[in-house]
C-alpha cells in the first residue's frame, strides 16, 4: 500500500482535539507507515533519566539536553537512537529516514556506526499504531501531518517544539500554534 507511507520521515503534530494525555501537544517523528501499522518517536518528551548513566557509550554524541527522552508510551522498556552521520549511507546499524538522519542499533558503540555519529538522540519506548488504527487518527483530525526538518530531532529546546513547527506552517496551522493549553483562558 504505497499511499499509506507517506507520513514516514514526517510529522505528526498532536491536535488540540486529540483526547489522549500521552499525546497532548507532542511532536511525533515518524519511522514507519505501513499496512501493517505505523512507529513513531516523540520527540519533546525529555525524561529525568541523564544520558550518561543510561548508555555512557552515547553519551558524548547525543545532543542537548543529554537525557533520554520518552519515545511513546509502548514498550517504555524499549530503547532507540536517532542519529545524525556525517556521511549517511545505509549500512548495518544504521537505516535512513531523512538526509543524513536515521535509526542507530545500539547494540553497536557509536565508534563503530559506518558514517561517523554527529548527533544522536535516546528514546525509551516508542508510539505505535495497529493496522489502520492512523488513518483512522487521521481523517478525525487528531495529527497533522508536517515535513520535518532534521534539526527537529536534535532540539536544543524541546519544551517549545510543539509551537515552533506549527508557526514554521502556512495559514491557519501557523495561527494554531498559539493556541492556549486551556481554550477558558482565551
Amino acid at each position: 500500500m504505497t499511499e499509506s507511507r507517506w507520513t514516514r520521515g514526517r510529522l505528526l503534530v498532536a491536535t488540540p482535539l486529540l483526547g489522549d494525555s500521552n499525546f497532548h501537544r507532542t511532536v511525533v517523528f515518524m519511522l514507519e507507515h505501513t499496512e501493517e501499522g505505523a512507529l513513531g518517536l516523540v520527540l519533546n518528551r525529555p525524561l529525568e533519566v541523564d544520558l550518561e548513566d543510561a548508555l555512557p557509550e552515547w553519551s558524548a554524541y547525543c545532543a542537548a539536553p543529554a537525557t533520554v527522552f520518552g519515545g511513546g508510551p509502548v514498550q517504555p522498556e524499549a530503547a532507540f537512537c536517532l542519529a545524525r552521520l556525517r556521511e549517511p549511507h545505509p549500512s548495518e546499524g544504521f537505516t535512513p529516514v531523512l538526509g543524513d538522519l536515521g535509526i542507530v542499533d545500539l547494540g553497536h558503540a557509536p565508534s563503530d556506526v559506518p558514517g561517523e555519529v554527529t548527533a544522536s538522540r535516546v528514546f525509551a519506548g516508542y508510539a505505535g499504531w495497529s493496522p489502520a488504527q492512523l488513518e483512522a487518527e487521521l481523517a478525525e483530525t487528531a495529527w497533522w501531518v508536517v515535513d520535518a526538518e532534521p534539526d527537529d530531532v536534535m532540539t536544543p529546546d524541546p519544551d517549545s517544539l510543539w509551537r515552533r513547527v506549527l508557526r514554521r506552517q502556512r495559514g491557519i496551522l501557523s495561527w494554531m500554534s498559539t493556541y492556549p493549553d486551556d481554550p477558558m483562558d482565551n
